[in-house]
């Protein structure tokens, strides 16, 4: 090789080495410190766009979670008012069964009318009850998304409690006078109302328990999503530290070997001497 004093040919080298060495020495640096292998977009451009959709999906199945719960902390209120209900219906059929007992004079069965009309207004009260503004006894049917793309759903039923057609029997209720010796108020209407009442509270049953597999199903996607993503951007710490280690070395060695190839064109001057 010629002796040249101009360029160095062995230090442009080198500096490019250690320029080479000192980017892979700082691109582990970022990577640990921050615990991400995809610190800048040049990394890994298409994982990148990969993770950013998958954490929108993660977002977007903690939310429909927490929507299921809501849903069933609505049934769980609603069925609790069903249970109260049921318990005031057999108070009825019992105060009805009783005025029917040939013993008992007007006065007696005066009485037993007194709490029956009490009754049927503790009726109207459950059937006017709410969950955060929504009415748990006269509600149109509801839809519960239960995945987070929103394409599966859960319907919870339109509950019409203070009707002939579905739930009880109007004559039960508050806003009716009927007493309870009179002709329409009979002991069927009450059987029945309570047989409906059970039918409501089973479909209530079902949608919860519907509800909690679904909720199931979105933890585990949510868990299997988070797995996914963390291939794509956490850092492997033992391979990084390894390439720390080999990146840390090459920049002293870099830099040395610089040193060197800086001194080295310093023997021309002894040509000249």
């Amino acid at each position: 090789m010629s002796v040249v004093i101009n360029t160095n040919t062995s230090a442009i080298a080198a500096k490019n080495n250690l320029n080479t060495s000192n980017a892979m020495l700082q691109n582990s640096l970022a990577r640990l410190s921050s615990g991400s292998k995809i610190v800048n977009p040049s990394d890994d451009a298409g994982g990148l766009a990969v993770s950013m959709k998958m954490s929108a999906a993660i977002k977007r199945t903690e939310a429909t979670n927490n929507n299921i719960a809501n849903a069933q902390s609505f049934l769980q209120t609603q069925d609790g008012a069903f249970a109260t209900a049921g318990k005031i219906l057999d108070r009825m059929s019992e105060l009805k069964t009783l005025s029917e007992d040939v013993t008992k004079n007007d006065t007696d069965k005066g009485n037993y009318n007194t709490e029956f009309q009490a009754l049927k207004a503790q009726l109207t009260s459950i059937a006017a009850e709410s969950f955060n503004g929504v009415s748990l006894m006269n509600a149109s049917a509801m839809t519960v998304k239960t995945s987070e793309d929103g394409q599966q759903t859960v319907s919870i039923d339109a509950v019409t409690f203070n009707s002939d057609s579905a739930g009880i029997d109007s004559v039960l209720f508050g806003s009716n006078t009927d007493s309870l010796t009179a002709s329409g108020t009979t002991l069927t209407k009450i059987t029945d109302s309570i047989a409906n009442l059970a039918t409501l509270r089973a479909a209530n049953g079902a949608q919860s328990s519907r509800l909690s597999f679904a909720s199931e199903m979105l933890a585990t996607n949510k868990q299997n999503l988070e797995a996914a993503n963390s291939r794509i951007t956490d850092v492997d710490v033992a391979t990084e530290s390894t390439q720390l280690a080999r990146a840390n070395i090459l920049v002293q060695a870099g830099s040395s070997m610089l040193s060197q190839a800086n001194a080295s064109s310093q023997v021309a001057l002894s040509l000249l001497g």
